[in-house]
Order: structure tokens, then C-alpha cells, then sequence
């Protein structure tokens, strides 16, 4: 009932879904600069044209679309840019937990080990060696 109110909790993403997402619109923003550049380079042809054909308005225009495709392609190596900044940051987050779950569980580990040896036995174990080497002797 409380979820039909409240709504359902929202899943907590995964490290690896998030970096598979990241990779995914990393090549979605490839594909587009790839198509941003053939504009661009159809559009200097077509400006190359019109200036041979003595129309200089028609090739401003060219021109000014070119540079409005260039702006849109500097804008998408921005976005890229931040992506791998999030994956690296994101993948360095997750070689830290990975670290620190580790050594969370050595350190559990030293203190079952320190549990399960007491000093008694430690001083009763080496004074049965000393005797036994004394014994030998």
C-alpha cells in the first residue's frame, strides 16, 4: 500500500551499468561529431562552389553554417571530456571500495586469529619447549 503512495525505492545503479551506460553514450557522441564533421566539410565545398560561381551570399551562408556545425562539434568534445572524467573518477571509486572491503575483511580475519590465540597458551607452549629442549640436553 505505502508503495502505491510513496512510490517504489529507486535501485541504486551498479558500477559496471553505469560504465557500460557512460561507454554507450560515449559512442553516440562519436558518431555525431562524425556526422557534424561531414557537414562540415559538405559545407565548404558547397561555399567553394557558390565563390566560383560568383554567388558570395550563398557562400557566407555556407560559411556561417559551417561554423555553427563547429561549435556544435566543440561542444559534443566537452561532453566527451566530462564522461571520462566521470569514468575515471568512477572506476577509481570502485578500486577504492574494492580496497577497503579487503582490508576490512584482513582485518576481521587478524581479529578471529588474535581470538582464537590466547597468551596463556603462547607462555604454556613455550615453556613446554624450553622443557623440551632442556630435556634433550
Amino acid at each position: 500500500m505505502f508503495s502505491r503512495l510513496f512510490g517504489k525505492p529507486k535501485e541504486e545503479p551498479s558500477a559496471l551499468s553505469t560504465l557500460d551506460k557512460l561507454n554507450e553514450t560515449l559512442e553516440m557522441l562519436e558518431k555525431k561529431e562524425k556526422v557534424l564533421q561531414k557537414k562540415i566539410s559538405m559545407e565548404i565545398e558547397r561555399a567553394r562552389e557558390y565563390t566560383r560561381a560568383k554567388n558570395k551570399r550563398a557562400a557566407i551562408q555556407c560559411l556561417k553554417r559551417k561554423r555553427l556545425y563547429e561549435s556544435q562539434v566543440e561542444q559534443l568534445g566537452n561532453f566527451q571530456l566530462r564522461i571520462h572524467d566521470q569514468m575515471i573518477l568512477l572506476e577509481g571509486a570502485k578500486a577504492t571500495t574494492e580496497t577497503v572491503d579487503a582490508l576490512r575483511s584482513g582485518a576481521t580475519a587478524m581479529k578471529a586469529i588474535q581470538k582464537a590465540t590466547r597468551i596463556d597458551d603462547v607462555d604454556k607452549t613455550m615453556d613446554e619447549i624450553n622443557e623440551q629442549t632442556e630435556n634433550m640436553k
